[in-house]
């Protein structure tokens, strides 16, 4: 007997609580990756690293968010916790194999493509492994066009994800990319879930049990990385050149207002046992002569 299936059990609540952590971690994730194009070398395999894990969070939140408004009518559903949290770790490397393959080797063809190819099957991957975390008293079925579908998406979407970050300037059209992101990454689950059919043991048959939406399992594992997410959020917003694209509040604010470059700050004088003995004084354009 096929299982009733039901992926809105909460409504529109579900989806697009899902599509809004899913925009979050592509936001950061992509300003991340830029943010790392812009500084120097020693410090771009962490910004790098902190992309992988938001946008490698915000999709494993998605999903299983998401799945809180899955239920099959006639059995109660479970989730296997390593397997499940196997599946964040997996998305988390994946996604990072390909932002650092991009974030070191910039936006070429190739590297574009492989690493939009290897983070794709990363997301891919990730939703299909937590599926199969699912615990239930019967056997999960695929289409298989359905499935080939949703990774062509995952992927497709991926690869344009990389490109934005780095070839994408300005906060405004980042966060136009972390939606179309979103919305690439919703689909592609709820692509690969409209593939999905359950077949129940014929023992369930004779049972009365009701199942249920497993919210009360997946809300606690959900808590650690929509925290992250949060941090992670909190580290972008202090950042002027991941927010502005700028290096300093002040110069930014400085240059607008002449409507010229703003002056450096160099010192001219002072010793590095005594940092307080630096003076800053403004690099003048114009020559002084002598009279």
């Amino acid at each position: 007997m096929q299982g009733t299936i039901d992926g809105f059990s909460y409504g529109a609540v579900t989806p697009v609580a899902a599509f809004l952590m899913a925009c979050l971690g592509a936001a950061l994730g992509l300003r991340c990756t830029t943010r790392s194009l812009r500084t120097e070398r020693s410090f771009k395999a962490g910004w790098l690293a902190l992309g992988a894990t938001s946008i490698g969070s915000g999709i494993w939140t998605m999903h299983f968010i998401a799945m809180t408004g899955f239920s099959v009518e006639e059995v109660p559903i479970g989730y296997d916790k390593p397997v499940t949290f196997a599946s964040l770790a997996v998305a988390i490397v994946m996604v990072g194999v390909g932002i650092f393959l991009v974030g070191y080797r910039g936006a070429t063809p190739m590297a574009l493509v492989t690493g939009g190819t290897i983070t794709g099957l990363g997301v891919a991957t990730m939703h299909y492994l937590g599926m199969t975390g699912m615990r239930l008293d019967g056997q999960f079925e695929y289409d298989t066009i359905t499935v080939t579908l949703s990774v062509v998406i995952a992927v497709v979407a991926s690869t344009a994800a990389l490109w934005a970050a780095v070839s994408i300037h300005g906060f405004l059209p980042s966060l136009g990319a972390a939606v179309v992101m979103g919305v690439a990454v919703s689909g592609m689950h709820y692509t690969g879930m409209a593939a999905l059919r359950v077949h129940l043991h014929p023992a369930t048959l004779t049972g009365t049990t009701t199942g249920d939406a497993p919210t009360g399992l997946l809300v606690p594992m959900l808590i650690g990385p929509a925290c992250f997410l949060l941090l992670a959020g909190v580290v972008v917003m202090f950042d002027p050149l991941v927010v502005m694209g700028t290096p300093d509040w002040d110069d930014a604010a400085a240059g607008r207002a002449l409507g010229i470059p703003a002056q450096r700050q160099v010192p001219r004088f002072g010793t590095h046992a005594d940092p307080a003995s630096f003076h800053s004084q403004r690099r003048d354009p114009v020559e002084h002569h002598d009279r």
